[in-house]
């Protein structure tokens, strides 16, 4: 039997698919999106501006690596190859480090364009729940953003500062938010520094506080403070999150409890967004690029 101290609680499930619907020997255009981020990196494809494959895994030591290694798997068993997407941006805090693509463009940009894609129209408000940063972005009815602000640069408040306390406490990443849930709102642990954060956690269960509760205490701290982001924003309806921190129960409902708004269902992995938000932006520049040759 493994201990525990060869499990890695902090290890969240990285993904791959492919639309079984769509065939890209049909396509007119094809485009991909990477976004490398600090945290994780995103890869994916799409024919005529629909989705046709994704991969999602762990960011590596290094950008171009990460990039690669995203979109091999991606386009694993597809029969799609690298040579045949017409144009590729890059995202995220690697971008500029991917060696493939055509464009660098910011995440704020492309986390504005992808919620667009896969919340609609009527989103005007989005949070980026990143992992080393949070950002509060405006947008309108095309996705294009017209105002932002981001947090102060720490990891307490962010997906790597959830995968810290995952570690601490000793429970898995993906079993969190819903173990937040179990206990009421007990007084918050610090969201702007995840040493002093684990330094009071550790303090909380020697008090005799169940993991639940310390975690209860973290996830609601995370949530006032994105609130607290929002609100220098100021936020519009509709309102949707992107970014690992999405698929957290225990943070999204303080969030919207806060707020006093819900925030409606993704439809693909929230986590995406990104990189979706750069496959679009591709189909736009190919299409501008190939108009100029016409």
């Amino acid at each position: 039997m493994a201990s525990t101290e060869s499990i890695e609680y902090w290890r969240w499930t990285e993904s791959r698919w492919t639309n079984p619907d769509l065939d890209w020997k049909d396509a007119n255009i094809i485009t991909a999106g990477i976004d490398v981020g600090s945290v994780s990196t995103q890869a994916v494809v799409m024919v005529d501006g629909k989705l046709y494959c994704y991969s999602n895994m762990r960011t590596g030591s290094d950008s171009p690596d990460s990039a690669n290694r995203a979109i091999d798997w991606a386009l694993k068993d597809t029969g799609l190859t690298l040579d045949k997407i017409e144009y590729s941006v890059g995202t995220g805090y690697g971008r500029v480090n991917v060696p493939f693509a055509n464009r660098a463009l910011t995440e704020i940009a492309c986390h504005a364009r992808g919620a667009n894609f896969m919340y609609g129209p009527s989103i005007r408000t989005v949070l980026d729940m990143g992992g080393q940063d949070c950002k509060a972005i405006r947008c309108d009815h095309r996705g294009k953003v017209t105002a932002f602000l981001m947090n102060d640069k720490c990891a307490a408040g962010t997906g790597r500062g959830m995968e810290v306390f995952a570690d601490l406490l000793q429970v898995h990443i993906n079993d969190v938010g819903q173990m937040s849930l179990v206990d009421d709102e007990p007084e918050p642990v610090s969201s702007t520094c995840v040493v002093f954060a684990k330094s009071e956690a550790v303090g909380l269960l020697r008090k005799g506080w169940s993991k639940e509760r310390v975690l209860a205490a973290y996830c609601g701290a995370m949530a006032h403070r994105v609130v607290t982001l929002l609100e220098r924003l100021g936020v519009e309806n509709d309102f949707a999150i992107t970014g690992g921190i999405a698929k957290n129960i225990g943070v999204v409902s303080r969030i919207e409890k806060e707020l006093t708004i819900t925030a409606p269902e993704p439809t693909v992995d929230p986590q995406l967004a990104g990189a979706i938000g750069g496959a679009l932006f591709g189909k736009a520049l190919a299409e501008k690029a190939r108009k100029k040759t016409a």
